[in-house]
């Protein structure tokens, strides 16, 4: 079931104390450069540096005293991991966090510094999951899925929320395409607070699932996961999936180079630190930009915690 006007409202009223409203921005030579009007909403400035606060701090909200005493357990090898140990941390709630051994080192050490207790596991989905329902059974502490979990997607959903009350007489809104969290939210906000806007994703044409899903009408797999943009490796889930299917305009995918020129142009242009998966939104804005001549574009730019030693250019 569709999640109603109501719990968006419910869950932008709940996080708004423990979330940074954060800042829309706009750039006359990006303007120029797609022939639309652009409103970045700026979650590379949220606590931990992601929108993944948003969707974790919900999710724990609404749990009983009885489960925030046994604590929450998820399974990521990185922003959620960030998310879920910091909105645990600001809540009084223990965090486990199972990492794949091969996750970023900054990233585990991100999470210890939030206060999350790491297991590490093997790289594979399987053994991520098996470890986690280990810690949820010896601990009985309640696992929360990164993406595919209703009050996780109900949190994303604030963001373009906060975009729309500010910005109305947006035509439309682009976010990046992952687990499916963050366009599913994105769609329920643009669905209950926009006035004729639709949501666009963008997606890499390396990792493109979700693309492919709503072709087909069933969740599809991808056999490779060569995409620079690290966030978005992820497939799509059953309770965002419905949700993606009916309010989801379109996804439009991008080539590896148009993510990292788009994320060059972000850094060069507005001067703000956005990661890959953040730019292939504003990429497929710029594949398209004929479409989208004089429109107003919302662009929900997802996060910025980037590994410096590794950038693209």
């Amino acid at each position: 079931m569709i999640p109603t006007k109501q719990e968006v409202e419910a869950a932008c009223e709940r996080v708004k104390s423990y979330v940074h409203n954060t800042p829309v921005l706009k750039s006359s030579f990006l303007n120029e450069l797609s022939g639309a009007e652009i409103f970045f909403k700026c979650e590379n400035f949220q606590k931990m540096g992601a929108f993944k606060m948003r969707g974790a701090t919900n999710a724990i909200l609404q749990l009983s005293h009885e489960q925030k005493k046994a604590g929450v357990v998820t399974h990521s090898s990185g922003n959620f991991a960030q998310a879920l140990s910091l909105a645990a941390k600001n809540l009084g709630v223990k965090a486990y966090i199972v990492m794949p051994e091969n996750a970023p080192q900054v990233k585990k050490e991100a999470v210890k510094g939030y206060g999350g207790i790491i297991t590490e596991s093997e790289s594979t989905p399987i053994a991520r999951e098996t470890e986690a329902d280990r810690i949820q059974k010896e601990t009985g502490a309640t696992f929360i899925h990164p993406s595919n979990d209703r009050n996780v997607i109900l949190g994303n959903a604030t963001s373009a929320a906060e975009l729309l009350q500010t910005h109305p007489d947006l035509d439309y809104v682009f976010t990046p395409v992952g687990g499916g969290g963050l366009i599913a939210g994105t769609a329920l906000s643009v669905k209950y607070f926009g006035t004729n806007c639709k949501t666009i994703g963008g997606e890499p044409f390396e990792v493109d699932d979700a693309f492919r899903s709503l072709k087909s009408e069933k969740i599809e797999f991808n056999e490779t996961t060569n995409t620079i943009a690290d966030g978005l490796k992820t497939f799509l889930g059953d309770v965002n999936f419905p949700i993606i299917k009916e309010l989801v305009s379109e996804i439009i995918r991008v080539e590896e180079t148009e993510i990292i020129s788009s994320m060059k142009l972000i850094w060069e242009r507005m001067k703000i630190i956005v990661e890959p998966s953040s730019a292939v939104a504003f990429a497929a804005l710029l594949r398209e930009r004929e479409r989208f001549k004089n429109k107003k574009v919302g662009i929900i730019i997802s996060g910025g915690n980037v590994d410096l030693k590794n950038l693209p250019f």
